[in-house]
């Protein structure tokens, strides 16, 4: 039987709250003043609190802090007879589940502790994350964005009240926050849907390259332009055009890009004339651009030009109350992929989990995951599975090498640590210390060189 810590200095309505969730199935205790109920909470494990706010000694606000210090997982419902618009934007932001003004029905407030506890429920295998989902199609994959937050909600609903224009957007956020995904949502709800969406990273290919990727070139306009190549922009025509990591463009392209953004044409390296576009253009990138304008690495004109519709996305460990329901998402995802039965993870476990600042976001969460459940034998994660990313990168060694020359030594370095990171080339680069696009680079000269490299 779930059991609830009522906090309420009323008598009358301790005596009222407990006897209306009794009568539904749970089992309360009562508390008169939160010093109390805190007390309670280090001595007992309680499925949910429900606290007033105004009351002596130590307020609800409080008390929901000292709950979210002492059990993060537990849900909170906080109830008021002076509420105001500024008080359920703080409860929220402290991490309350729900905030409920006096008067009330007894079958409201049922039903929003029903809602509350099914939210906590990962822990014993039963929640239920499907109305917490927007899941959309492409061409080629299934892709789902999954969020309770209410500022995630906000963007989600920006985004598609958005998506019918063709305004540029500037997605910006840390690395792994989703702002791929926040892209493609945008073009899939856009008119333009059913038209290609061409997702370029802008820091994945060499400058001297990325100007024919995205603008093409004529055969012959230079050496080893064998034949005519459509460029990205052309091959998004009609649809949306993703510019990942703008930031790392270099400023010789952002001027040409600038051009493409005022004139609607571009111009193939070798072309006789420009060439009409229509592509609605989204970039993300997870710097500050303000910050490399005003170190002369970014053209402020531009910035200006893609900013039209800015979208800040916010790191999960502003939005920790997603990250249960992220965990059983991804528990179902990995279990399925790798046929693998578990069904839950522990409470210690998930209170590490929420615990961690999550530097790599929902996709350093994702892997964590992912190696859990390929480590977890019994059908329930605990701590033991859960190899956070910087205890990988810890345990990487690269030592015991003989004398030989430094090319020979790099390869066997990035060989090394794609081995360790079971061919992770993000975490790889991590652990030496070098870009993403650095990686990619060196790997690319080892293919064209035809050196052996078993692990690429």
């Amino acid at each position: 039987m779930e059991k609830i810590l009522i906090v309420d200095d009323e008598e009358g309505m301790r005596i009222a709250l407990s006897e209306a969730l009794k009568r539904s199935g749970f089992e309360t205790l009562c508390c008169s003043d939160g010093i109390e109920a805190v007390a309670n909470l280090k001595r007992s494990k309680f499925s949910m609190v429900i606290t007033d706010v105004k009351m002596p000694k130590m307020d609800g606000i409080e008390v929901l802090r000292e709950v979210k210090k002492i059990s993060p997982t537990t849900p909170v419902v906080v109830v008021t007879a002076f509420g105001t618009v500024d008080n359920a934007v703080e409860a929220m932001k402290e991490g309350a589940c729900d905030y409920l003004l006096k008067p009330f029905s007894f079958e409201n407030l049922i039903e929003i502790v029903k809602n509350g506890l099914a939210q906590a429920d990962l822990v014993s295998g039963k929640t239920k994350t499907d109305n917490l989902k927007i899941t959309y199609k492409s061409a080629h994959e299934r892709r789902e964005l999954i969020t309770a937050d209410p500022e995630m909600q906000r963007i989600i609903t920006m985004s598609r009240e958005i998506a019918a224009s063709s305004a540029t957007v500037l997605i910006t956020g840390e690395s792994g926050t989703g702002k791929e995904l926040i892209a493609r949502l945008i073009h899939e709800c856009s008119p333009r849907a059913d038209r290609p969406f061409v997702a370029v990273n802008c820091a994945a290919i060499p400058d001297n390259l990325l100007e024919s990727e995205l603008f093409g070139h004529e055969k012959g306009s230079f050496t080893g332009a064998a034949f005519r190549k459509f460029g990205k922009f052309e091959l998004a025509q009609g649809g949306t055009i993703l510019l990942d990591e703008i930031g790392e463009m270099s400023l010789t392209l952002q001027a040409k890009l600038l051009r493409v953004l005022q004139e609607f044409e571009i111009d193939r390296i070798g072309g006789k004339e420009p060439i009409p576009i229509d592509v609605r253009v989204v970039s993300t990138t997870n710097l500050d651009l303000k910050k490399a304008i005003a170190e002369g690495k970014f053209r402020e004109d531009l910035f200006y030009r893609l900013n039209v519709i800015p979208i800040k996305l916010p790191p999960l460990r502003e939005r920790k109350g997603d990250i249960p329901i992220l965990i059983d998402h991804f528990l179902k995802l990995f279990s399925d992929k790798h046929g693998r039965t578990v069904k839950k993870i522990s409470n210690d476990a998930l209170d590490m989990l929420i615990s961690r600042p999550w530097n790599g976001n929902v996709r350093e969460l994702q892997n964590t995951i992912e190696r859990a459940v390929l480590l977890c034998t019994n059908g329930i994660i605990k701590k033991e599975h859960c190899i956070l990313e910087d205890q990988e990168q810890s345990s990487i060694r690269f030592d015991n090498f003989p004398t030989m020359k430094i090319e020979e030594m790099e390869r066997r370095l990035i060989t090394k640590a794609l081995e360790e990171t079971h061919g992770n080339r993000t975490h790889a680069a991590r652990a030496l210390g070098i870009s993403i696009r650095t990686l990619r680079n060196k790997l690319k000269e080892y293919k064209e060189k035809n050196l052996a490299f078993e692990s690429i």
